[in-house]
């Protein structure tokens, strides 16, 4: 057998290592007396534990024995862990003790990074991960899309307007910045609109959270309305879609995840294999997954087809609306289905846009906010990934991956609810540290797309979808916009024996739309409601579209039958051997991939070898 060079390493963390902010519960046991405890802060432990059990976010549970140790020395162990895994000040987490540590020490690196760097990573063609903390930024985001009506607003500099947008955004060009600053005071956090993304016909995906002001709310809805209307090159009507009223709720979601859990983290695993089917279904994971997508996938409709630009709206506009304008984009746009673009998707949509990580990834432990949307979304585009491999440059192991870094309390990335507190948290922190920030607006957290910090530059190759065809990313070049256009070329025509997930078939009626007045609101009084005939014609276009051979540079649309949509099973069976090892599993199918990334790897370095050797040759007959 050839030697395995993939070991999937991470850099930052051992093999029994668990990140604080990964410890969902603590649980100390004796054996001899059969007493246990959930430990919290700050608690007694009045019996001496022999065993100590960790139950993780990620669905691992991770057991001690203290054998060996003396009781008071495993009490101490409980007592201490169970006191550092449950901070209660954001400036307690890691992340700034090592940064703190880091700005006294800049000689000081990790796995021979500067973790001051920006964090911006770059791909093997040298292209960055753009983190939309910049007005240049968001300015070449619109030269991408084509988006010539909408420019860049700087109305929020400083966070002058809101504490939770960032402090630059799109908006249309008819909106002056003295009419942003009127209307911010009506919006729930006055959070005003932000563009999210422009398709090529000109239509425009928006977010906007609620207008508080009741009074108002007609007038300043038609105001945005118009603003948008006008930014469309065929002055295209507006649809509106309420999130909060057709999509489930973070409260619902939180609780569909504790079943989950339950379900896979069971012991012992082989007593819920009878029911395995019917407990999962009641856990209504799965079928939330299908109604973000099937929601995402009407929208897609009303932008692809029908040329009308749409305004997702929620509550405050930075939960629900993060996962569905990024699902939108990634069944649209190609450039969001390459590791750069889908990156960058997240700074966009989650990041910059005031997604909570800190309160919904629950690293302070405040339960009653704690909603997995990320987890979720991911779950979402790992749907996609499987139903069409082809199109992804992305691995489902770089999907998990990701998931795991969101619980690793070093990242700036997901550790803050918005830029504002970042900037406001790190500026305190260096006061109270006595660190000299000079231009720098906060402390610098390491980025979590700096890839280096955790895996080696063999280890990350994993990350790369073999099964990719292509690599179309648009970008400016010369001063000249490159958007992505619909490739006329039928890639998976060139495939032969091409899977049913890569295969269009003719969808049923009860696998796709319509579910009723679903999709749209009014938004003016004049403005069409969902009649039968375009629920037919809505009908008529994933009829059309599914019948057709995938185009794997174009828009992609998910399969939506009981069959179709499927468990990650590698992002939560990962911890369950009994789920893995029958017939070989995961375990074995992830050493497969490895050899065959050492083959790959070699094959690679021969051809590299091979090239320079004939360019000496010409070199020397010439």
């Amino acid at each position: 057998m050839p030697l395995q060079k993939f070991h999937y390493k991470n850099l930052l963390l051992g093999e029994h290592d668990v990140p604080l902010t990964c410890i969902e519960q603590i649980v100390t046991v004796n054996d001899t007396k059969r007493k246990q405890k959930v430990l919290g802060p700050n608690q007694k432990l009045k019996f001496n534990p022999t065993e100590l059990i960790i139950y993780c976010k990620d669905f691992r549970i991770v057991r001690f024995r203290f054998d060996e140790a003396g009781p008071e020395s495993a009490k101490k162990v409980c007592l201490a862990i169970a006191h550092y895994s449950q901070p209660t000040d954001l400036q307690l987490l890691f992340a700034f003790e090592y940064v703190g540590e880091m700005y006294h020490n800049p000689a000081k690196k990790v796995n021979t990074i500067d973790p001051r760097g920006g964090g911006s990573s770059s791909n093997a063609s040298g292209q960055q991960t753009p983190l939309f903390e910049t007005y240049s930024d968001w300015d070449r985001e619109i030269k991408r899309t084509g988006a010539s009506e909408w420019r860049v607003c700087s109305v929020n500099e400083g966070y002058m307007i809101s504490t939770c947008l960032p402090e630059y955004f799109v908006v249309p060009s008819s909106l002056a910045d003295q009419d942003l600053k009127l209307y911010s005071y009506s919006f729930i956090g006055r959070r005003m609109p932000l563009w999210s993304w422009n398709h090529p016909n000109g239509s425009a995906l928006v977010r906007m959270a609620n207008i508080k002001d009741v009074l108002q709310q007609r007038r300043i809805d038609q105001r945005i309305c118009n603003a948008i209307t006008r930014s469309h090159p065929q002055r295209s009507d507006v649809y509106k879609s309420d999130l909060d009223k057709y999509l489930p709720s973070i409260q619902e979601i939180q609780a569909a995840h504790i079943k989950l859990k339950q379900l896979c983290v069971n012991e012992p695993f082989e007593e819920t294999e009878e029911k395995w089917l019917s407990s999962l279904e009641n856990t209504h994971w799965l079928e939330y997954i299908r109604s973000f997508l099937k929601h995402s996938a009407e929208l897609v409709y009303m932008m692809e087809c029908k040329h009308v630009s749409v305004v997702l709206q929620e509550e405050e506009g930075r939960d629900l609306s993060c996962l569905s304008a990024s699902l939108i984009q990634v069944m649209l746009d190609p450039y969001f289905r390459t590791i750069v673009g889908f990156q960058s998707l997240i700074q966009k949509e989650w990041v910059m846009a005031g997604y909570q990580f800190l309160d919904r990834c629950n690293h302070l432990k405040r339960s009653d906010k704690e909603s997995p949307l990320f987890l979720m979304f991911l779950d979402c585009v790992w749907q996609l990934l499987e139903q069409y491999p082809a199109a992804f440059e992305f691995s489902e192991m770089y999907l998990t991956i990701l998931y795991d870094s969101a619980r690793i309390s070093l990242f700036g990335t997901f550790l803050f609810n918005c830029p504002h507190q970042r900037v406001k948290e790190s500026t305190e922190f260096a006061i109270s540290k006595n660190i000299q920030l000079g231009d720098e607006k906060g402390l610098r957290f390491p980025c979590v797309w700096d890839w280096s910090l955790q895996f080696t530059s063999r280890d990350r190759l994993l990350f790369h979808n073999p099964l990719y065809i292509g690599k179309s990313a648009p970008c400016v070049q010369n001063g000249a916009v490159k958007s992505f256009k619909r490739s006329k070329k039928n890639y998976s025509s060139t495939l032969r024996g091409v899977p049913p997930a890569l295969k269009n078939g003719i969808i049923s009626e009860q696998e796709f739309f319509p579910r009723r007045n679903s999709l749209i609101l009014k938004l003016k009084p004049d403005f069409l409601q969902q009649t039968e005939s375009q629920s037919n014609s809505m009908e008529q276009y994933f009829r059309d579209w599914f019948a057709k051979p995938v185009d794997l540079h174009g828009v992609i649309l998910p399969h939506l039958s009981g069959t179709q949509i499927k468990l990650w099973k590698l992002c939560y069976f990962r911890w369950v051997p009994e789920a893995q090892i029958n017939h070989g599993g995961f375990i074995t199918a992830f050493h497969k991939v490895s050899l065959l990334a050492d083959e790959v790897d070699m094959l690679n370095r021969n051809l590299r070898q091979y090239k320079s050797n004939s360019s000496l040759q010409d070199t020397a007959s010439s």
